[in-house]
């Protein structure tokens, strides 16, 4: 006798056997214990979820002659005839292949028919879908009043492509996407019959790469086992047979990434590809590796919305520390591209590789996302003191005394006390800053305000530096949105504070003036919007533009 695949084999036989779809085997068995049994059914749903398995169980159920409580009991005559596709009163038709209006005219003569046997005869139609508009026309008028020993049953995985006609007469059965759960016990069910030892872990990876498909996880099972013939099914060797990753890989690649090793993560993705693994199935693992990460960062209770063991959620919530959001959401972003392409390309590793060097390079992006990381990255350098190159700012330098390449060092005399207010440095030997100075200073802003501290600090993070344009008097604007500015608007002090911050760092005599901006047409002047968005335009050497509120 030849073999027989595993989803055919264990195909159901019954409603009880019928796993993830309670609420449509409960409606149906209450249909057929309490003889409510419509005239035409739809059954929608993705691919594997029992769609044609539910349709001949019913079919067996409403011709069965000793039904169990809804279900057939397998063992009359005519469940056996149907169970073996001998009986002329279950037609099953691939819509694809007979999607046309003859084809439905043939049904329309055939229903004229009574069954030489049992109690209906019912049409099981696959794909309905696929039918033509005519045949859907020619369709409508059986299909709402057919004689009343007809059944209709219509499968398909895209419902949205059937006139509301014929869905108006139809009950309507929408199939879910089976659980990992239930789809795992069904396979360590199985496998204990068929004699095969496995992992768990290995049956809960074959039931999460069946992605809701029952029929597919068992197809995935079968390659396995027939691939280990006689051996322990173990974690490893079903990575092996399905071209899959281990999550420890995508660990070490995503830490390659967040140093910007673009080697690193190249040698990474070698290793993989002379491990065999299918660089598709890489993608799409990577990029839910990385929706993992971003439920982990941004979730309460990220245990409910994924499914992996506590060892490896603990290991999760380690990694979402050492990157944010949006650059989590740059990186889904950029695979999720990457997976429409890679499925038709000839060059495959390429546009991997290329994927991979985004990641690590932000400024060959010149989006959003982009630029804010480019920033971070930028910001998180100063802060450790570590030199910037012309590479990280984009090619751009700055010219005169401001030391864009070290900005933690002092440019000038004096120097930053470690309360974070400014040491002596004279203002007779600084020369007065020009417009084109100020418009470096609001550039370096960030950096001056690393050097403020306390509530003062806090302030000034909200407020806007400006300067006049039409004037070269060296003096800047610090301008407060809101009325926690009020406080210091009348302050020398703090201003003082200020102008020798930034004597320090640029080595310019600045005069600091600080306004509300209600008040700022008091001034009469005309200050200048050039702001942080152009200082940075500069920096990233990347266009920004920045929303006026």
């Amino acid at each position: 006798m030849s073999y027989t695949a595993l989803y055919r084999k264990f195909r159901p036989d019954n409603f009880d056997d019928v796993k993830g779809q309670d609420h449509i085997v409960t409606t149906l068995t209450n249909q057929i214990k309490h003889n409510r049994i419509g005239h035409a059914y739809l059954f929608c749903g993705t691919r594997g979820t029992g769609k044609t398995t539910v349709a001949k169980i019913l079919a067996k159920a409403v011709n069965c002659q000793h039904p169990v409580n809804g279900s057939p009991c397998g063992e009359c005559e005519m469940c056996k005839a149907i169970q073996a596709g001998t009986s002329m009163n279950v037609i099953e038709i691939d819509a694809a292949s007979n999607n046309g209006v003859d084809n439905i005219r043939e049904i329309r003569e055939e229903v004229a028919y009574r069954p030489t046997e049992g109690n209906y005869k019912v049409y099981i139609i696959d794909e309905v879908h696929m039918l033509s508009t005519g045949a859907f026309n020619a369709l409508l008028k059986t299909l709402e009043e057919p004689p009343s020993y007809v059944i209709f049953i219509l499968a398909t995985t895209e419902a949205y492509k059937i006139p509301i006609t014929i869905l108006s007469r139809c009950q309507r059965y929408d199939f879910h996407r089976i659980t990992i759960d239930t789809i795992a016990a069904r396979l360590d069910e199985l496998l204990k019959i068929e004699g095969v030892e496995a992992e768990e872990k290995a049956v809960r990876y074959v039931a999460k790469a069946g992605d809701g498909s029952m029929r597919d996880a068992l197809s995935l099972l079968d390659q396995c086992i027939a691939f280990y013939l006689g051996q322990t099914l173990t974690y490893d060797k079903v990575l092996e047979v399905l071209g899959a990753v281990d999550t420890e890989v995508f660990s070490k690649l995503l830490r390659k990434v967040l140093q910007g090793d673009v080697t690193g993560a190249i040698r990474t993705l070698e290793d993989l590809i002379i491990g065999g693994r299918e660089l598709g199935q890489f993608v799409g693992d990577f990029t839910w590796y990385m929706r993992n990460l971003l439920l982990v960062k941004t979730s309460e209770n990220p245990e409910e919305a994924i499914d992996v063991s506590s060892e490896n959620l603990k290991l999760l919530r380690e990694e979402s520390e050492m990157v944010d959001v949006e650059t989590l959401m740059r990186y889904i972003r950029i695979f999720s591209d990457l997976s429409s392409q890679i499925r038709y390309s000839t060059q495959k590793r390429v546009l991997v590789e290329i994927a991979l060097i985004k990641l690590c390079r932000p400024q060959m992006e010149q989006d959003q996302l982009s630029v804010l990381e480019r920033v971070r990255r930028l910001e998180k350098q100063l802060a450790s003191g570590v030199v910037v190159r012309q590479q990280d700012t984009g090619g751009y330098i700055p010219e005169g005394n401001f030391d864009y390449q070290n900005p933690v060092n002092v440019a000038a005399p004096g120097g930053i006390d470690p309360d974070g207010t400014a040491g002596n440095t004279d203002p007779a030997k600084l020369q007065q800053a020009a417009p084109e100075d100020l418009q470096k200073i609001v550039g370096m802003w960030r950096t001056i305000l690393a050097q403020t501290s306390g509530r003062f600090r806090v302030v000034l993070a909200s407020a806007v530096p400006k300067f006049n344009t039409e004037k070269e008097d060296g003096t800047l604007y610090i301008v407060f949105s809101d009325f926690l500015g009020e406080t210091y608007v009348n302050d020398p002090k703090k201003a003082e504070v200020l102008e020798q911050i930034i004597a320090a760092k640029t080595g310019r005599q600045v005069k600091v003036k600080m306004i509300l901006q209600a008040d700022e047409h008091v001034v009469n002047t005309r200050l200048s919007k050039v702001q942080v968005e152009e200082a940075l335009e500069n920096l990233v050497h990347a266009d920004i533009e920045i929303e006026d509120d």
